[in-house]
């Protein structure tokens, strides 16, 4: 038993996932489509669908924002008062791993560990985002970026409101400028809808290559999610083998 089949099983994941190396699926040569499927992929910008919350970010805000460094934008972050999810947060959640990663996954927001730590995927649900990672052969910080559509904990861990999206929004949008990955992993309903700008459901995106921002995209189960829905662990380990077969297609391409 290899070291990291002994990690994957002292955390419980059964059946153990294992890296197949079955020929790669030869991606299409059409573009990546949207959900719509009839329309082009959204641009970089503040989500339409974020509109009720839009006031919070005024062009002044996202051209400030947009003009960051990573220093300057982990300060802006720290600093931010922007919405109400500030008044009870204990500390921001920035992001972490590698500022210059091929990979880049995207969860909803911060937990009570994730609150009290100040770093994304620390509780149960961040052992199995690294169980996850270990299974294609990733690690955390290691050509591999994770981070969260909102910054600062939703109370009891609720879905963020539009208008704490819209606020958070133009950080996460410069986070992408700037780490310029090769592929975004979206974990879960609210960060697929919030990067694809649409309805998404999780169940039908999956398996489909997406776009934001020219970015080929993948929406996938959040770990939290199947935490309480084991029999779908399998799913979201057909979802990593496609992730990782359109990253050596992108590699090969020299995209």
């Amino acid at each position: 038993m290899t070291r990291r089949e002994r990690i994957l099983r002292e955390m419980g994941l059964a059946p153990l996932w294992r890296l197949r190396d079955k020929p790669a699926e030869k991606l299409t040569d059409e573009p990546a489509v949207d959900v719509s499927l009839d329309s082009p992929a959204p641009p970089p910008a503040l989500p339409s669908a974020l509109a009720e919350g839009a006031s919070l970010a005024p062009d002044s805000r996202m051209q400030r924002i947009a003009a960051l460094g990573w220093d300057e934008l982990t300060a802006a972050v720290s600093g931010c008062r922007d919405c109400r999810l500030c008044e009870r947060r204990k500390k921001t959640v920035f992001g972490v791993g590698d500022i210059a990663a091929d990979w880049l996954f995207i969860g909803e927001g911060p937990g009570a560990e994730e609150d009290e730590s100040g770093e994304p995927f620390v509780g149960q649900a961040g052992r199995l985002l690294d169980a996850m990672l270990a299974a294609i052969n990733l690690k955390r910080g290691d050509n591999v970026y994770i981070g969260n559509v909102v910054k600062c904990r939703p109370p009891g861990n609720r879905t963020p409101e539009p208008e704490e999206t819209a606020a958070c929004f133009p950080y996460l949008r410069r986070q992408i400028g700037l780490i310029r990955p090769r592929l975004i992993v979206a974990l879960g309903k609210p960060a697929a809808e919030t990067l694809l700008d649409a309805e998404v459901r999780v169940g039908a995106a999956r398996g489909r290559l997406f776009e934001h921002g020219g970015i080929p995209l993948i929406v996938t189960y959040h770990p939290a999610y199947l935490l309480r829905n084991l029999t779908d662990k399998t799913k979201a380990w057909e979802d990593l083998c496609f992730a990782r077969r359109v990253m050596k297609e992108r590699q090969d391409a020299g995209g």
